[in-house]
This record gives structure tokens, sequence and C-alpha cells, in this order.
């Protein structure tokens, strides 16, 4: 995997002597530069602008009639974007000791990768230190008639070609408050549905509170501890059937975007034919130093659980990296991890809440 710790990884690790191959199924950058923090906060900063120009009047500043042309947003972002991923696939190609091999690779033993080549040829290699840095995706939840509808991931959606009249979003972390807010400032109508009893999970009370009064400031409609019983097509949408505190309802909406969380990607990778233990989410085991069950093969950033952040994939990187070869003795026990959200007012702490503590 070519992300935000295989990347770089992979180049340092060249740049030591070591022969080295990276292998991306997708194309290079991962999910922050592809699906994630490059392409989502373009969107959000045109988002902010838009909120901002609407309520310029609080501050004597009168702008009538404001537009947003959500395919010059697309546009925009799809350039940054582009932008990024050709940098990253650029500095891997110009790294001597260094092969890009874009296919999709599977383990056949403990030290031996099978590549199904993009361009249909298929490669074998074999190395004393594999490093798994594949990711995760959207998790599809299983509700009545949800994969019988065009549903949106936080992937889709940033490809949308025109403002949602109303959005329903399942799933009340902070990809669904984030992509709430943001096209709630492009004009949609929003809902988001969490099955808990507040959203964003990982806060303490108050501080979800204060976040869903921001929200709703805004008209955003956060709904909590509801079950989902059903998704259906109507003559004019979507219609979600619904079941809360309050009772069982319908609610019509045009979009439905599925945010409720991610699987760790290794369904594919054949880690039983090596030996690679996983957890019952299905993240690859690793110890203090990132190290599996099996001794040279590590993993790191999203697929390994925790969460699923780019500075921590990053830091995954300098562990490994400056173990192996600068021989250090680093390691995950202890670690300050920091959080961060990108509504607005964006929302970031370090270290453990009140409910952890």
């Amino acid at each position: 995997g070519a992300g935000q710790a295989g990347t770089p990884l992979a180049k340092k690790l060249a740049e030591a002597g070591m022969k080295t191959a990276i292998i991306e199924k997708r194309m290079v950058g991962g999910t922050c530069i592809i699906d994630g923090c490059t392409p989502t906060k373009t969107m959000i900063a045109s988002a902010r602008a838009a909120f901002q120009a609407r309520n310029a009047d609080k501050l004597g500043v009168i702008i009538p009639d404001v537009k947003v042309d959500l395919k010059k947003i697309i546009k925009r972002k799809n350039e940054i974007v582009d932008l990024f991923q050709a940098s990253a696939e650029k500095g891997i190609k110009g790294t001597n000791g260094l092969t890009l091999f874009l296919g999709n690779a599977s383990f056949t033993a403990a030290k031996t990768l099978k590549v199904e080549m993009m361009d249909g040829k298929t490669e074998n290699l074999s190395a004393d230190l594999i490093f798994i840095n594949t990711g995760a995706k959207t998790i599809i939840p299983d509700i009545k008639g949800l994969k019988e509808v065009d549903y949106l991931t936080s992937t889709s959606i940033l490809d949308i070609d025109e403002v949602p009249e109303h959005l329903i979003i399942i799933g009340g972390n902070y990809i669904g408050l984030e992509f709430g807010q943001m096209f709630a400032r492009f004009g949609s109508k929003i809902t988001i549905l969490e099955k808990a009893t507040h959203v964003l999970a990982r806060e303490d009370q108050e501080i979800t509170d204060e976040i869903c009064k921001i929200l709703a400031n805004e008209k955003i409609n956060v709904l909590t501890s509801v079950k989902i019983e059903e998704v259906r097509k109507t003559k004019n949408g979507l219609a979600v059937e619904i079941k809360d505190k309050s009772g069982s309802r319908k609610i019509n909406c045009s979009h439905i975007l599925v945010a409720a969380g991610r699987k760790a990607q290794t369904d594919e990778l054949g880690l039983s034919y090596a030996g690679i233990k996983k957890d019952e989410a299905g993240h690859v085991v690793v110890n203090e130093k990132l190290e599996t069950n099996i001794k040279g093969i590590y993993a790191l950033g999203d697929v390994k659980g925790g969460p699923a952040f780019t500075h921590i994939a990053y830091n995954d990187y300098t562990i490994v990296y400056r173990n192996l070869v600068e021989k250090t003795k680093l390691s995950t026990k202890d670690r300050p991890v920091p959080y961060c959200m990108f509504t607005d007012p964006q929302l970031a702490r370090i270290g453990i809440s009140e409910n952890e503590a």
C-alpha cells in the first residue's frame, strides 16, 4: 500500500541501501490524498467560504444572492488531489533502488507475495521484511434495502455533481459530521442518524452536546439512539424507516451517505497463508513495535486498527524506520494520540478523555 506510512517508509528504506518494492492496487497516495484529508479539506474550505459570505452581514458586509457552484468546487478539488497524487508518485519513481508495482498483492507464504498486475501480468516477490499498509474501507451496514439503492460513501460523495436536496447521513462520527456541515453549507437539508446515545462516541458528553448545538444552529438535524429498519426507493427519491425514542417513522430524502465506520482492508491479502493473525474486526494484530506475530512482517496505519488519522500512520512509519535502520527502541506504548475533526469550529484534543480516565 502506497499510503502515508508505506510511501515514506519505502523511500527511506531504499535510500538506506535496501532493494525495495512498493505495491499499490489503485493509485499512489492512499486514503489521505485520494479520499480523505486532501479532497475533504479542500471542499470544506469552499463550504466555509459560502457560510462566511451568507453571514457577512453581521459584520456589516452585505453579499446578496450567494451561489454555490458544486461542479467548480469538485474541479478545484480534483486539481489539488491530482497535484498531490502526481507528486507522491514522482517521489517514488525518482528514488533509486525503489520499484513501484501497480497491482493487487496477496501472500502465498510467510515471506512471499503474488502481485496480480494492472497490465494483466503476475509477479512473485519475496523479502525478509514486509510492511502492510493497505488501509481501510467503508463499512456498509446490514440494513434492509440499503444495497438495493444508490447510496453514497465518503469516496463517491466527493464526485457528486449536484447539491443533494435532503442528505441523510448514517453515522455520527467525524466523517459524518464533517460531510454533514459541509453539505449543509452548500445548501442541503441534513439529517444525521446515529445508533448510539450520542454522536462522537470517543468524546465526553459535554463535548458532543456543544458540537450538536453548533450543528443545530446551522439547521442540521441530529437524531441519536436510532435504529434504521429499512431503506427503499420512492417515486420522488428515497425513504428511510427509523425507530427511536419517539417511536417509528419515515424520513424522505434525496440521497443517503453511509458513514458508519471503516474496516481494515485485509480480506484479500491471504494473511492465513503467511500465518499472520487478525483480530475479530479484521485488523492485523501487532505488538508495540508494530510487528505482527511473524518476525519481519509489520503493519502500519489504519489496517492495524486504532485511530484512523494520517499523523498516526506517519508516526508508525517513523517508529518502524528508526528501529530498523537507526537501531532505536521506539514503540507505540504511551504514545499521546491527537484526535481531530474538521468541523467549523474544529475539534481537537490529545490524550485520554474524561470518560477514558
